[in-house]
């Protein structure tokens, strides 16, 4: 049977694959290998099939790598437009840098002429008091003046009575005469004394009165020089208090609070910014006692927010090339630990990049806290604390003061972390603040 199906199939296939011999030849003898239609069908067929993987298989190779190919493309066209986008970010941060250094410089210039200002300010008010005690010598003098002359003409008047009474005596028309004549002369020359003498006061209260209008002529120039002076001292303390009063706002902190807690620090009194009081008689302050009374408010004001501005962290944990790496808020955690609060900001550089302090305070921790790794603690005014995590080495020790800018660890990868970078945190009376917010709003003064 088995043979028969051979013998059709070998049939069938005969007119597509006639039956072939292969001869083989040695010294010896001669011999053939005979190969059927159905071989012939078989090895075709199986050379197809292997033809048909080969081609497949090479496609198959010849679409990965095309596909590789431009995935590596598109790898490096994303990380050229992320080194692009890297750079723009260090040019923008390195503008605003130069925006904080010009604000410092323009408030320090506001600062110079403020003082300069207030110098000519007080050098105006002695001349103005000078110039009223001469006003009152002068008037002095009129007063005494006009006294002396009163007194001369009552002594003239006192002679001529004398004289009166003289003549009712008994005495000869002759005599009488030489007293006539001799009161003429005294007379005369009372007369001519008081003439002179009243010439010489009429002299000296036209003298007086030419310099009284010229004092008040100065009087009157002084005034609108000392108004044009408080005009510039108001906008001067105006427009550097703006700035301050914006930063400590965008903060999140009350301004009024702040400086009531830095004036109850500094508590002293005295010196240039003590209020003007030029009257000891209780009597009430005139208008430029009050305007130079708020102006020195303002600037008493400003120098609090000055004290307060250096005691708060306003400033930048690192100096030298970092990029932001993760924000403040909730976050997807690097670890895979599902959503997570992420209550600080993260900053990644090279290994060692020095840290420094952000304002000046006592350290109150230094050392390993768990997952923060090397954890440094540094407590400010104000119930502010700042935290700088994951260090590679620790600088400062418990107990130590440190001031703004000084080197208080080195970046590291310490602690729960995926790579070297600064973990800084902010927080205000035990809860976190986000510390993108100090160090935006620094930008309107530093």
């Amino acid at each position: 049977m088995l043979t028969r199906l051979e013998y059709r199939i070998n049939t069938a296939l005969e007119r597509y694959f006639p039956e072939q011999r292969l001869f083989l030849k040695s010294d010896s003898e001669t011999r053939f290998i005979r190969l059927r239609p159905v071989t012939q069908a078989v090895a075709l067929t199986g050379g197809t099939v292997a033809l048909a993987w080969t081609i497949l298989a090479t496609a198959i190779i010849l679409m990965d790598a095309i596909s590789a190919g431009s995935g590596r493309d598109q790898a490096q066209r994303q990380q050229v437009l992320y080194e692009q986008r890297l750079t723009s970010l260090s040019q923008d941060r390195d503008a605003r840098a130069d925006e904080a250094a010009r604000a410092q410089e323009r408030f320090n210039l506001a600062l110079e002429q403020v003082a300069a200002m207030q110098g000519r300010l007080l050098a105006s008010e002695d001349r103005r008091r000078e110039l009223e005690t001469g006003i009152d010598v002068i008037q002095n003098t009129l007063r005494r003046t006009i006294k002396e002359r009163d007194e001369a003409r009552e002594q003239t008047e006192a002679a001529t009575l004398a004289l009166a009474s003289q003549t009712g005596t008994k005495k000869t028309d002759a005599g009488r005469a030489q007293d006539a004549m001799a009161t003429v002369d005294i007379l005369a020359d009372a007369l001519s004394s008081t003439a002179q003498e009243r010439d010489q006061m009429e002299d000296m209260a036209e003298r007086a009165a030419a310099r009284a209008d010229v004092i008040n002529s100065e009087k009157k120039a002084l005034m609108a020089r000392n108004n044009e002076i408080f005009s510039k001292l108001e906008e001067a303390v105006s427009v550097s208090m703006e700035p301050l009063d914006k930063m400590f706002r965008e903060a999140g902190m009350s301004p009024d609070e702040l400086l009531n807690q830095v004036r109850r620090g500094y508590s002293g009194q005295g010196g240039p910014l003590t209020p003007i009081k030029l009257s000891t008689k209780g009597a009430e302050a005139n208008a430029d006692q009050t305007r130079a009374n708020a102006i020195l408010q303002g600037l008493d004001r400003m120098n609090l927010y000055r004290l307060a501005a250096f005691k708060a962290p306003f400033a930048m944990p690192v100096k030298g090339a970092f990029r932001w790496t993760s924000g403040f808020g909730y976050r997807r955690d690097p670890k895979g630990a599902g959503n997570r609060m992420h209550e600080g900001t993260d900053m990644a550089g090279a290994y060692g990049l020095p840290v420094h302090a952000t304002a000046e305070g006592v350290v109150v921790h230094a050392g390993w806290d768990s997952g923060y790794g090397r954890l440094v603690k540094i407590k400010h005014e104000f119930g502010i604390e700042t935290r700088y995590a994951h260090l590679s080495a620790i600088r400062v020790n418990v107990g130590d003061r440190v001031s703004r800018g000084d080197r208080i660890g080195d970046m590291g990868n310490s602690g729960r972390s995926t790579g070297t970078h600064l973990h800084y945190e902010i927080r205000i009376g035990g809860r976190a603040v986000n510390p993108m917010t100090f160090i935006k709003a620094a930008n309107h003064v530093f």
